[in-house]
């Protein structure tokens, strides 16, 4: 792969991107009569009006009452797997520790896997369980980034939308479509999709080998779509059924990042002013950029102490250094935790740009819906910091920005440093916590701050070499995965409340304009600022320490 199949790739996104937001509009807005006519009757049946409008409260609470529900559901089924049908390799039931655990990740969006899904799981369990939440997890995050989008564009009326429509719609007109053809293709490439159990091989040394496989393909086409990351398999996409070809490996990788990328479109063309949409693209696709630049220069120039060529440790060779650095950089910036290399053998300050990535509140790109209304978060602070450079009132997209803004901005800012550095610091001290570090010295402490990182920003990957599946750290991780989630939704819905009651002022020359590049260079410096600067004391105990003992050609 050359540096222009980059070029192709990310214009490829971009295109796919802008035409996805076109149709994501029209969903949304309803503007499709046999779609909208389909929508009345499914909601009816439900008990729901969906012209009904609900303020923030109400949309908060539909959300939390939604996935409460999800979790009970999940974690019966994974406690109760073993005298449930679909389990032709006879599996038992989950440990009530990790079925808390991978409930709230699969809720949460995070798909954090403390486990081995071949192994653990039944395939009632992988397409009742996990693959609905697949779904449904990914339509909560979308019906919120568009209920905050209406917050911030919408009338002076104070409603968001409601959530029950925006869910529905989002799950059957745009997650579902996208992952038949997503799973068609994947089939077709290799990926297993059967109700078989697990087949067994004798190999060439005459060794017995079970094989296993199952519905692959449906899960693996929503687990990218969706920026859920949760894989069939224990290996995720590093694994032949998973991920067999270029071909697969390519779209997977498109398919990551193309709903949050149309989220930014569709901010533009909601607001009626497609610059603010482009604004946020860019500082977006940059520091995207930046960190990719930074792992695919340390990946492919290798280790020395290895000797030369690329670093190919925990790499498939099928892909090589360059699509494993796309993959791991597009997959921690999109919130998505997928992975087709092991990130525990990656260069150390590839590491570190990942765990950046994740620590500024998964906003480039992030999730779908999240990553857009996490970005929102911090133009809130990015427009208040100008109005203090011009002596100005704050505003954006014609609202004023007050002090109720500004201070629930910083509330849901906060979430990531205290599920990071707070509990994070703490389970590196306990010392049964310390039994899932695998290495001594700085990478050790990488570990723990990438698990923590990964969980609090509902990203899901993590460095392999970390034991997840100790009982302190899959009860720990699933309280940081819900507070990653929760801590952000209801302060930038509150927030989107609060907008939509005021009215809009006209522009002025005095409106510092937010769809330039001098906005797009703020927004970069309040992320990194505000971000990756609240992280550098721990990132210099962990990847940085290791790097500058790797030039000093030290060890540990």
């Amino acid at each position: 792969m050359t540096l222009i199949s980059y070029v192709f790739y990310f214009a490829v996104l971009t295109v796919l991107g802008l035409g996805l937001a076109v149709w994501m509009q029209r969903v949304f807005e309803a503007r499709i009569p046999a779609l909208a006519w389909v929508d009345r009757i499914v909601l009816r049946g439900a008990g729901v009006d969906p012209d009904r409008q609900m303020n923030w409260t109400a949309y908060a609470m539909a959300v939390l009452a939604f996935n409460l529900a999800g979790f009970v559901v999940l974690y019966a089924l994974l406690r109760l797997q073993g005298y449930l049908p679909l389990n032709p390799d006879g599996i038992g039931a989950m440990s009530p520790d990790l079925a808390f655990n991978t409930a709230v990740s699969f809720v949460t969006n995070t798909n954090w896997q403390a486990y081995s899904g071949e192994a653990q799981l039944s395939y009632l369990s992988q397409m009742a369980g996990l693959t609905v939440q697949n779904f449904v997890s990914a339509a909560s995050g979308m019906a919120v980034g568009v209920a905050v989008i209406r917050g911030f564009v919408g009338p002076k009326d104070g409603g968001l939308g409601n959530f029950w429509a925006d869910m529905t719609r989002a799950t059957l007109w745009i997650l579902l479509p996208l992952s038949i053809a997503l799973a068609l293709f994947l089939a077709a490439q290799g990926v297993p999709q059967t109700l078989l159990g697990a087949v067994k091989a004798t190999g060439l040394e005459g060794a017995e080998q079970i094989i296993a496989r199952g519905p692959a393909a449906a899960q693996i086409a929503i687990k990218q779509l969706g920026t859920n990351g949760g894989g069939f398999f224990g290996v995720n996409s590093a694994h032949p059924f998973e991920n067999p070809t270029i071909a697969s490996n390519m779209a997977q990788c498109l398919s990551i990042l193309l709903i949050p990328v149309a989220f930014c479109f569709l901010f533009g063309a909601m607001a009626r002013d497609r610059r603010q949409g482009w604004a946020i693209f860019a500082a977006m696709g940059i520091m995207l950029l930046a960190g990719l630049a930074v792992i695919h220069f340390y990946e492919v120039a290798g280790n020395p102490s290895l000797g030369f060529g690329a670093n190919m440790e925990g790499k498939e060779a099928r892909f090589g250094a360059m699509l494993s650095s796309l993959w791991a950089a597009s997959t921690t910036a999109a919130s998505n935790g997928s992975v087709n290399a092991m990130h525990d053998s990656f260069m150390p300050l590839s590491g570190m740009v990942m765990m950046v990535f994740m620590q500024i509140g998964e906003v480039i790109f992030g999730g779908v819906g999240s990553g857009l209304y996490g970005m929102l978060l911090y133009c809130i602070i990015a427009v208040f910091l100008a109005g203090l450079m011009v002596g100005r009132t704050p505003e954006y997209l014609g609202r004023k920005i007050e002090a109720r803004e500004v201070t629930l901005a910083v509330v849901g800012f906060l979430s990531m440093p205290v599920g990071i550095l707070v509990v994070g610091a703490f389970a590196s001290t306990l010392p049964s916590a310390l039994a899932a570090i695998q290495d001594p010295g700085p990478h050790g402490f990488s570990e723990v701050l990438y698990a923590y990182s990964s969980a609090t920003g509902n990203n899901g990957s993590a460095f392999g070499g970390w034991g997840a599946s100790l009982p302190w750290h899959t009860t720990a991780i699933g309280l940081v995965m819900i507070l990653g989630r929760y801590a952000m939704i209801i302060p930038v819905l509150a927030i989107a409340g609060s907008l939509s009651r005021k009215t809009k002022a006209e522009a002025t020359s005095g409106t510092f304009p937010t769809h330039g590049p001098l906005f797009v260079t703020l927004l970069i410096l309040t992320v990194l600022i505000l971000g990756a600067l609240t992280f550098f004391p721990v990132l210099a105990l962990g990847p940085i320490a290791e790097e500058t003992a790797r030039v000093a050609g030290q060890s540990f």
